[in-house]
């Protein structure tokens, strides 16, 4: 019989059983499961090292949670549409939809060639008609209920992937631009930052189109608030939310603002006279007196005023719309309109400039260059006065406005009847008593941009007429699918002239389609309902269901769809439930964000040349590893040598399962250190449950390798006891086969084990082991102490050994003084504290409590108090353990209670039993 565990050769026919069996199909009366789900993968061709990790993790809970008896929604389907599949299309000479369902295949081979137990009847893939249909349903739904906005904006363009982006996927990286470009600075090249496509990263630029929005705006409040109630969420992806949200609390100033129509001569002395409130936001409104110019982003609808009977105005505006922020600078043009100073009347030169950023605030500033640092670098660069009103309270502070603005706190000066004040009190009377200056909140976030001018993505379910406008398709047309794809440039979609041409659903006359398709995040913001229903034919996903089911009790992904994917998943579900199709406002309960899996220092990329492909090493040594080697949380770095230590894990295990079938020559009677054997599965059983439940695998795994490491042990002392060894066999293959499920139902199968152990019971103890981490202390210190006193005398042959267990009163002396311990040793006197041991009763003299209590002063460290046993247990637990120390060190053991007047009295304490050993002396 082979003791050589080959994962290969047990892989096809364990999976066959399972497929056989149907154990990880939800049973159809199943009552709110476990539901358990993983971030569905893009179908870029093969599954990587962060896709293994992500479903290791979600394989190992929801197999846990089926052996702690629940019904377990654990289901996989497959991010589908999207630019990057059409571009791998575009490069294979092949159209994507082949390309998609090829990777789809390969994908799910390889993931059931690593052994993730999905209900693969639940199977759901977003490229397909009988999907996306409930995109363009649902887009209608929100249509109706005033969510989606149609209008011309200034979007962000990748050239080279020829589309939209919206604000979350243009990413911002680090370049070197020299001394000679344009804005640098310095004897040296200089470091700065430019905006480039999440996919491709190529540099993003800036067009003027018509756009079609998602008002993700509406739920901005609701979105930031609800973070404070994802206590189970990690607290990094609830901040990276709310910074992007950006919800900022300030005020609202009003600016009155003469010439907007144009000048004198482009336009009549009323239109020059007319004037228009234009609101900027300030979270500092007590700065208000320093403003000495207004500025507008180029996108502003008075930039737009302006720009009309303004060439210079027009020629700035066209062209920094086209180009990126960071390429703007502080650039700005100066205007003929001015604005009137709420609280002085003083007129303002109004500015259109690039730096005002048309998505933050009210897309206006007042500039203030003393106390804000981009409106002073704006001055400074179109010579504008820079008027200091708030100075530092502490007057020796050295502060000089030409060179750096101010922007801490202190006392208003040339501020009016404000002066004097300290900032924040201005602040308070100038929002109650300026009628121009009201409480305002305003948010970073803006609605999410989901056109796209691609091919392969759901299209939108919009014809345009000449006469009746934007009209959405009815319900009974949808799908609208998409068209034989041709190979162009720009929008395939646009080029598609037959599949374009329709007719108006409300007039009947000729139209056109929206040739934009939507972004792909809009199918994984809603996946994980379809997966409860995947084949219902006349709604999106079962309504009653869904109330029960959800939230989603368990959902792994990377920290990195924090503003992308999770953002708009809550999103979409609040709106849902408006929409009266749900009653949960949050899709999630608990989130856990993966690790990087690292080579070398750096996270693997196909580009470095550093990937390792997931079956290089064996499909369950992969996992295992990846499940054993850190936190789930945390990044770790893939190295041979650690890899190692998951395939010998397995070895040993499957080696020792086949040995004991092997042998069969067992002891009947029982003896102490079985008992100690048995409490420790028991204790390793508690101890793995909390891991698993808390998604430490890591130290999960570490407690597995310590039973199995003391099982052999165990077997080499002496002939096992038959049941209590069997048993520790079985705990291992149940408690091994949530992360190595092959391994686990092979050693559960040689053992005969009862059915499969994947719908096996999770072990529970035999005893009540809830001190077993005291226990466990107790056991390794007292072998510490051995080995120490062994080394430090240097003895080389121990014969005898003693173990000496403390007398009761020491037990009862610490109990008497555990419960108000800090409030009685803190500045108390021993003679005080005896006194009060001693009334109590103990049968003890005070020369023998006097020392132990001035012992216990002394050490300053009362950690031992805190979980004190009493004499019996200490000397059962080491009793029982005693066999370890006599497997160690070849000496006769015994284990006793000190009495007083023993000479090892005096040396024991609770928790550390005094020390004896006899040997020969040479």
């Amino acid at each position: 019989m082979t003791t050589h565990y080959d994962h290969a050769q047990v892989q096809e026919f364990w999976q066959y059983v399972w497929e056989r069996d149907d154990v990880y199909e939800l049973p159809a009366d199943a009552d709110d499961p476990t539901y358990v789900l993983g971030m569905f993968p893009y179908t870029s061709g093969t599954l990587h090292m962060g896709h293994v990790r992500n479903y290791a993790i979600t394989d190992a809970y929801a197999r846990y949670r089926r052996m702690q008896g629940d019904d377990v929604l654990h289901p996989m389907g497959w991010d589908a549409f999207g630019l990057p599949a059409e571009n791998a299309a575009f490069e294979r000479k092949t159209d994507p939809e082949s390309w998609t369902q090829a990777c789809i295949r390969r994908m799910r081979d390889e993931l059931e060639t690593m052994g993730f137990g999905y209900d693969w009847s639940r199977e759901v893939t977003t490229c397909e008609p009988e999907y996306y249909q409930w995109n363009q349903w649902f887009f209608k739904r929100l249509y109706e209920e005033g969510l989606v906005e149609y209008e011309g904006a200034s979007v962000n363009w990748c050239p080279d992937c020829e589309t939209v982006l919206a604000a979350a996927q243009v990413e911002e990286r680090e370049v070197e631009r020299s001394e000679t470009s344009e804005g640098a600075s310095g004897d040296a090249a200089s470091r700065d930052t430019e905006r480039v496509c999440w996919r491709c990263e190529t540099p993003v630029g800036r067009r003027e189109l018509d756009q079609w929005f998602f008002t993700i705006t509406d739920y901005a409040e609701e979105l930031h608030d609800g973070l404070d109630d994802l206590e189970e969420w990690p607290d990094g992806v609830r901040e990276i939310q709310r910074n992007w949200i950006g919800r900022q609390e300030g005020a609202r100033i009003g600016f009155e603002v003469a010439g907007a129509a144009g000048t004198a001569e482009t336009a009549s002395d009323e239109a020059s006279a007319a004037t228009t409130t234009v609101d900027v936001f300030s979270t500092r409104p007590e700065t208000v007196y320093g403003a000495t110019y207004l500025a507008v982003s180029p996108g502003h609808d008075l930039a737009d005023e302006l720009a009309a009977g303004d060439d210079d105005v027009a020629a700035y505006v066209e062209d920094v719309r086209e180009r990126d922020p960071g390429e703007v600078g502080f650039s700005g043009v100066e205007t003929d309109a001015t604005a009137t100073h709420p609280l002085t009347g003083e007129e303002l030169p109004v500015y259109v400039a690039g730096y005002v950023l048309e998505d933050v605030g009210t897309g206006a500033v007042m500039g203030v260059p003393a106390h804000n640092e981009r409106d002073h670098a704006f001055a400074l660069e179109h010579d504008l006065p820079i008027e200091g009103v708030v100075a530092p309270k502490d007057a020796s502070v050295d502060v000089d406005l030409e060179s750096n603005a101010y922007t801490g706190e202190g006392i208003l000066e040339n501020s009016g009847e404000y002066s004097g004040l300290e900032s924040e009190t201005a602040r308070e009377r100038l929002l109650g008593e300026v009628a121009a200056i009201e409480d305002d909140v305003t948010y970073r976030l803006r609605d999410w941009l989901i056109s796209r001018q691609r091919y392969w993505g759901t299209p939108i379910p919009v014809v345009h007429c000449d006469d009746c406008g934007r009209v959405p398709v009815p319900d009974e047309d949808l799908p609208i699918e998409l068209p034989e794809f041709v190979r162009t440039t720009g929008n395939p979609l646009d080029a598609a002239e037959e599949w374009k041409q329709t007719t108006c659903p409300d007039c009947g006359g000729p139209a056109e389609r929206e040739t934009d398709t939507m972004d792909t995040f809009v199918d994984s913001s809603w996946y994980f309902l379809r997966f409860l229903s995947p084949g219902l034919e006349d709604a999106p996903f079962d309504t009653e269901l869904a109330d029960d089911w959800l939230p989603v009790d368990v959902y792994v992904g990377g920290e990195e769809h924090a503003i992308l994917h999770l953002l708009y998943t809550r999103f979409f579900t609040k709106a849902l439930a408006d929409l009266g199709l749900l009653e949960q406002r949050e899709p999630i309960r608990e989130l856990k964000s993966q690790g990087t899996v690292l080579y070398d220092g750096e996270k693997m990329s196909s580009s470095k040349g550093n990937v390792v492909a997931p079956q290089e090493y064996g499909a369950e040594t992969t996992r295992l590893f990846v499940l054993s080697a850190a936190h789930p949380e945390q990044d770790f770095e893939w190295t041979a040598n650690n890899v190692r230590g998951a395939y010998e894990l397995q070895q040993d295990l499957y080696g020792m399962a086949s040995a004991f079938v092997e042998e069969g020559d067992m002891r009947v009677k029982r003896r102490p250190h079985d008992g100690y054997l048995a409490r420790e599965i028991d204790r390793t059983i508690v101890a793995v449950t909390d891991e698993y439940e808390r998604f430490r695998f890591h130290r999960a795994a570490t407690e597995i390798r310590e039973l199995a490491r003391l099982l052999r042990r165990y077997r080499e002392y002496e002939r096992p006891h038959g049941e209590v060894y069997r048993r520790g066999l079985l705990t291992l293959a149940a408690l091994i086969a949530p992360m190595a499920p092959h391994l686990g139902e092979e050693c559960w199968n040689k053992l005969r084990g009862e059915g499969l152990v994947v719908e096996a019971d999770w072990p529970t103890p035999e005893s009540d082991v809830a001190d077993y981490r005291r226990e466990r202390r107790l056991v390794e210190t007292t072998l510490a102490d051995v080995r120490d006193i062994v080394d430090t005398a240097a003895i080389d042959d121990p014969e005898r050994i003693d173990l000496v267990v403390a007398q009761d009163w020491k037990y009862e002396t610490i109990r008497l003084l555990r419960d108000d311990i800090d409030e009685s040793i803190e500045g108390a006197d021993t003679e005080s504290l005896v006194d009060r041991v001693l009334e109590a009763g103990l049968d003890a003299e005070r020369e023998a409590v006097a020392p132990f209590v001035a012992d216990l002063l002394a050490r300053g460290d009362h950690t031992e108090l805190e979980e004190i046993s009493d004499a019996a247990s200490e000397r059962s637990i080491l009793e029982r353990s005693a066999w370890l120390v006599t497997d160690e060190f070849d000496a006769d053991i015994t284990v006793r209670q000190a009495t007083d007047g023993d000479e090892l009295a005096e040396a024991a304490r609770p928790g550390k039993p005094a020390i004896h050993i006899s040997y020969e002396s040479s």
